[in-house]
């Protein structure tokens, strides 16, 4: 698909970030409340500039980008969503501002300052209108704005190169066989189209935006879904996700409701095929990780495990209702004890297993009991930490009062636990405090917590008896 990338040899996509959400919480004028998100101008504009991204094996990457819109300028962080900030883009013009504006651009995605001004090929490449590079004494990339025949949009071309490269043999492979060679803008997706009119639909086109220009990439639409795989495409996981995925949408806002309005949310699911490609996206910090649910980015990111598609689909019911929840709380942090423990919930809704290695005997439940209210307290470096089997534990306690809540509450005398979830999801929109939530939803009450401690360790018991 990628003239260039074969022409230079990059094999590898680097993986395009979706730009950084901040969450407001804001009155519509009709008193509704919904989660507004906003971005810095820097980052949105960074992110939909930049075309792709690609690497070889020895560590060089390249960065390709369009230079159509004016910059952000430098160090100002102003946020705005997407519609507000899409209705005030400058365009980029070729006129005598262009060069200053030309520079703040390459300053914001080079790897280092550029030069203070450009300096011109050693001779002009063919099928180029004009071309500058902007690395000045520096050996590490090469750093190129160009100006194709027949457009008036520049693009703005980056090689990191790789320790030990000579630099002049290198920029004599970049014109060669980039400007004057194999140069073709017919396998790239250029952008240039107008955006939709809603935040969802200007989400969901960022969300393409990212994977458009990756040959194995592809996406999958529906009403409020977008799916980015790089999966076979006859694998068929994909088809049955996006058929599921509004399922579980529906089961989770049916179990735990909101009063948010969230109709203007996009899910937005990026899977990889491989765990390597996976841990090279995520990084160090979530090595440990099978899938995560990125508040921060929006969206949820997972991979293809060696066991199989249907391991995957538990992985994405629990991370896809962190996704949910962040939502419904508008990405205020919700305790891990209702978080972790619904995400577990919904893996599998019919399981009562405590599993492997937890004792769950009529004594164990009795004594286990007295650990609730101090768990629902917990905040996350709390519950995290400790040993495995700790952590374990504690994740196993979550998801048994997740369990109770749905099977056994139901069945308590009069139902005293009845608006024990919206009463938590409020207090916690309210408050901004998970702790304070679970106090407002439970705890605050001795009465009430003690008739629910008592409540629980009855219908563990009885599953056990079973």
């Amino acid at each position: 698909m990628l003239l260039l990338a074969a022409s230079l040899f990059f094999v590898d996509p680097e993986p395009l970030d979706m730009p950084r959400a901040e969450a407001y919480l804001v009155t519509d004028e009709d008193g509704r409340c919904r989660l507004e998100d906003r971005y810095d101008r820097t980052d949105l504009w960074t992110s939909r500039a930049v075309l792709g991204c690609w690497s070889d094996d020895d560590g060089r990457v390249f960065t390709l980008a369009k230079l159509d819109v004016a910059p952000p300028a430098i160090g100002a962080h102003v946020t705005e969503t997407r519609v507000a900030y899409t209705e005030s883009c400058v365009p980029m013009k070729l006129n005598r501002r262009d060069p200053s504006r030309r520079r703040s651009a390459v300053a914001l995605l080079s790897p280092f300052e550029p030069a203070p001004e450009a300096c011109p090929p050693r001779q002009p490449p063919r099928g180029m209108k004009s071309v500058e590079y902007w690395q000045g004494t520096n050996c590490s990339a090469i750093v190129c704005t160009f100006l194709p025949e027949k457009s008036s949009v520049w693009y703005l071309a980056v090689w990191e190169l790789a320790a030990g490269d000579d630099f002049a043999e290198r920029m004599d492979t970049f014109e060669w066989k980039f400007l004057e060679g194999e140069w073709n803008t017919a396998g790239l997706w250029l952008g240039g189209e107008p955006l939709p009119a809603s935040e969802r639909e200007q989400m969901r086109a960022d969300a393409h935006h990212s994977v458009t220009n990756y040959a194995d990439w592809h996406w999958t639409d529906s009403a409020s879904f977008t799916v980015l795989d790089d999966l076979p495409r006859d694998a068929g996981f994909v088809v049955a996700l996006t058929n599921e995925l509004p399922k579980m949408r529906a089961r989770y806002a049916e179990t735990v409701p909101t009063s948010l309005e969230t109709s203007n949310a996009l899910c937005v699911a990026r899977i990889y095929c491989s765990r390597e490609e996976y841990l090279d996206a995520v990084g160090d910090d979530m090595a440990w990780s099978a899938a995560y649910w990125s508040p921060e980015r929006r969206e949820l990111v997972a991979h293809l495990p060696e066991t199989g598609e249907a391991a995957l689909m538990r992985t994405i019911r629990h991370e896809a209702f962190h996704q949910y929840l962040s939502y419904a709380c508008s990405m205020i942090s919700a305790s891990p004890w209702f978080n972790e423990g619904y995400a577990q919930y919904f893996e599998d809704e019919e399981s009562r297993s405590w599993g492997e290695g937890i004792d769950a005997s009529h004594d164990a439940i009795e004594r286990l009991a007295p650990t609730l209210p101090a768990l629902m307290m917990m905040n996350y470096d709390e519950f995290y930490g400790g040993s495995d089997a700790a952590r374990r534990m504690k994740y196993r306690l979550a998801w048994s009062i997740a369990v109770f809540l749905e099977k056994g509450a139901p069945e308590v005398r009069f139902r005293p636990f009845a608006k024990l979830k919206a009463d938590y999801v409020e207090a916690l929109l309210k408050s901004r405090s998970m702790r304070q939530a679970t106090l407002a939803a439970l705890l605050g009450n001795e009465d009430k917590t003690k008739l629910f401690l008592d409540e629980w360790v009855k219908f563990w018991q009885d599953q056990d008896a079973r």
